[in-house]
């Protein structure tokens, strides 16, 4: 199992810094008008490369990636150790990608899934036509889009310890990004519906406790070795440790329809990264609650995201879905006071509990509307829009 270098060029992280986080955005490609799927993710980024003035994080536009299905496209940040500078790099990639998908006629949303009917096509690549092969319909069906935040680790050791004791507190970060409640032209009941549609692949979901490196390594290897899985990148775990960067990746949450709430949830990552990793030093062990219960808590999410109970990350019993965020609160303020960002994300949480998150949002416009169209429409705008007003 491959593992990346920590330290050389990707310094490590003393305690009195700031880990740096950065953020992987999934959007769906549509046409501005009809609001239609568009397969022309190759097409955006051939077309990002021929315009010198389309980059992100000042890096060249391969920034910009292909994904499984030509009708979405990714984009990636730059590591960031303050918030502000996030922010700027998070709508940076959705202006960059908006540019090129206008240069072919197309445009983005953050949609985590799209709310018509559609049928969408494989990306031309090899892997992924392996991929197709192997998974059929549940390749083909997964338009889907997430958000993926890196948060770096000094080492593997540490990047171990971190994903034991976050276990149960990613739940509550799905029911605050879930922006995926209409699926093949109808309205599943979930808010996030992206969650059910992910969780066919035979690798994705919560993990148990890996205990240390060797037990992650032994755990991925013995999930290669039954066939079942492709390669390495298919480990579809809720957190996992990045093949390629010195951090850990989290990527349970729905891709956000507003770039703040992106912050918001990185914010929080961040912040479990650095209680669980001095949870960890100072020999606190890791809750030992059973994977089972976690799958409960994150179909709870998905199902009802902040509108009903959610499952207390605690005690594991029922409780109304702002009380379960006031734990998760109250549980990384510690984090969030040393690393300054207790007032912001407390701001960015009271704005996002005042709108609703992506899924309402949406579930509102097709209320006036009776419109899914408009949904598409409307999203357009707000996912290269302007900071919302403090």
């Amino acid at each position: 199992m491959y593992l990346p270098r920590y330290g050389g060029h990707n310094r490590t992280v003393a305690h009195h810094e700031l880990r740096t986080v950065g953020v992987e955005e999934e959007l769906l490609l549509v046409d501005p008008v009809s609001g239609a799927p568009r397969a022309v993710s190759g097409a955006v980024i051939r077309y990002a490369k021929d315009q010198k003035g389309i980059t992100l994080s000042g890096k060249e536009p391969e920034a910009l990636e292909t994904e499984l299905q030509r009708e979405q496209l990714e984009t990636g940040t730059a590591p960031s150790a303050s918030l502000a500078d996030l922010a700027d790099e998070v709508r940076r990639g959705r202006r960059a990608a908006s540019e090129a998908a206008a240069g072919v006629g197309a445009a983005v949303v953050a949609l985590a899934t799209l709310p018509a009917t559609v049928h969408p096509s494989i990306t031309p690549s090899l892997r992924y036509r392996r991929m197709a092969n192997a998974y059929a319909q549940t390749a083909e069906e997964q338009l889907t889009c997430g958000c993926h935040v890196h948060v770096n680790v000094e080492s593997p050791e540490e990047g171990v310890a971190v994903l034991d004791r976050i276990r149960p507190w990613l739940p509550p970060l799905l029911a605050l990004s879930a922006n995926s409640p209409f699926w093949q032209g109808r309205d599943t009941g979930y808010e996030s519906w992206r969650q059910q549609v992910w969780g066919r692949w035979p690798s994705s979901g919560p993990t148990e406790l890996f205990e240390s490196v060797k037990g992650y390594r032994a755990a991925v290897e013995a999930m290669l070795d039954t066939g079942a899985l492709l390669d390495e990148g298919m480990i579809y775990f809720d957190a996992r440790l990045s093949r390629h960067y010195p951090t850990v990746e989290i990527r349970i949450a729905d891709v956000c329809l507003h770039a703040d709430d992106t912050v918001l949830v990185a914010a929080l990552v961040r912040a479990l990264v650095d209680t669980a990793a001095q949870a960890w030093r100072a020999g606190i062990p890791p809750d030992r609650v059973r994977t089972d219960l976690l799958k409960l808590a994150v179909w709870r999410a998905s199902r009802s995201g902040l509108r009903e109970d959610l499952v207390h990350p605690v005690t594991r019993h029922p409780v109304p879905a702002r009380a379960v965020l006031e734990a998760l609160i109250d549980h990384l303020t510690p984090a969030l006071t040393a690393s300054g960002d207790l007032a912001t994300v407390r701001r960015l949480l009271r704005r996002l509990l005042e709108r609703g998150n992506g899924a309402r949002w949406q579930r509102q416009v097709y209320a006036r509307t009776h419109d899914l169209t408009a949904i598409v429409s409307e999203a357009i705008a707000q996912t290269s829009g302007t900071p919302e007003e403090p």
